[in-house]
């Protein structure tokens, strides 16, 4: 039988990624000087203007107008012909202090509560040496690899894009490219022909590999035929709104929270790592080839109230196993995530763009309980 998935990724300039990124540099540069502070921060780009809302708790004494405008400029709005000028655009803030109320559900006496209620997923397979699906993997190398030449060479390019892959499989394997969707904002004055050309050559050669792509094929690169209104000017942003392109591209089911703007006390964002974390040790180890782990937390609490592994059938040990191993090897204490993965010391803006997932010399992405873990199998 024959089946097709497709996934999705997109660029640092995409709308909801400068939001994004908007939230998780004003994270960072608050536990720079705060390492107990608790933050919320959403933004939001609409035309003209970004809006700063939330709420935080902190000691730290950080110019949030000052930080928007600077990643907005490191992004590339910095050219009147791509709209939403860093130095241009009106900036609201309307961040404020955390609720005492769910202040004192986290800051527990003796222990660290969870920041809220929610349910976390982590997923990992063997498709790819990242440990991610594989038209996921590269969705993001796409994307990544774009942001790259449109600094080095194709400065025609405008900040904004965003792609697509569809893999196709038989039999459960996976056989060729079905079709790449790949589109970038640029200068009105570039031919499209030019466009497309440029981008199947400095892109989609250079991350594909040729013997995945046929005669059948379909390579569809800006598909309008024109992109030249892009970002916030062109689409409103919203922190939180890629979440699928910022884990595992649909393969896995994603909890109720977004990551960006919070600090590690909610675990929408540091259970989800950590769950990633277990996940890829479970998989790395040989006790599975595919593992999704569920959890779910109560806000206040410091462990969870549930966690539930499936192995969709790929367990090389009985189920029993699978769970004994994660229950005796792994803490989903709140305070053991934020101190096992460092995420008090993490820089959150080197996760933001490209998956938080995949990247090398981040700590949740360590394969350091596999030998731990291999112990089961015998």
């Amino acid at each position: 039988m024959i089946t097709r998935f497709t996934s999705e990724a997109v660029c640092a300039g995409h709308p909801d990624k400068v939001c994004d990124q908007v939230a998780d540099a004003i994270l960072d540069a608050i536990l720079a000087q705060d390492k107990d502070a608790h933050t919320a921060v959403e933004v939001m780009a609409a035309y003209d203007t970004l809006f700063l809302i939330g709420e935080v708790k902190t000691t730290a004494n950080v110019d949030y107008e000052k930080i928007a405008r600077e990643t907005i400029k490191k992004i590339g709005y910095s050219k009147e012909e791509f709209g939403f000028e860093y130095d241009k655009i009106a900036v609201i803030n309307k961040l404020h202090e955390q609720s005492a109320d769910i202040d004192m559900g986290v800051s527990l006496k003796d222990d660290i509560g969870a920041g809220d209620q929610g349910i976390m997923f982590g997923y990992a397979c063997r498709d790819t040496e990242e440990y991610l699906p594989l038209a996921y993997a590269y969705a993001v190398r796409m994307m990544k690899r774009l942001d790259e030449v449109k600094k080095d060479n194709l400065t025609y390019l405008g900040p904004d894009g965003k792609g697509q892959v569809t893999i196709e499989f038989e039999g459960g394997k996976a056989t060729r490219i079905d079709t790449i969707v790949l589109s970038n904002q640029h200068l009105d004055e570039v031919p499209l022909k030019k466009i497309r050309e440029d981008l199947k050559r400095e892109v989609i050669d250079y991350v594909f590999p040729s013997e995945m792509i046929d005669d059948m094929t379909r390579i569809l690169i800006n598909p309008t035929g024109r992109f030249v209104i892009g970002g916030p000017v062109g689409d409103s942003g919203l922190t939180g709104r890629k979440i699928v392109a910022d884990t595992y591209g649909g393969y896995a089911p994603h909890g109720g929270g977004a990551f960006s703007g919070k600090d590690p006390s909610k675990v929408d964002r540091s259970a989800a790592y950590y769950l990633r974390y277990v996940a890829k040790n479970l998989v790395a180890s040989g006790l599975c080839d595919e593992a999704t782990i569920q959890a779910g937390y109560a806000i206040g609490t410091p462990k969870p109230v549930s966690f539930t592994i499936d192995t969709h059938g790929t367990e090389k040990v009985s189920k029993e196993v699978v769970y004994k191993a994660v229950e005796e090897t792994f803490d989903f204490s709140v305070r053991n995530i934020i101190e096992t993965l460092d995420l008090k010391n993490i820089k959150y803006t080197e996760l933001t763009n490209y998956s938080h997932f995949g990247k090398d010399g981040i700590p949740f992405e360590r394969l350091d309980k596999v030998e731990e873990l291999q112990k089961y199998l015998a």
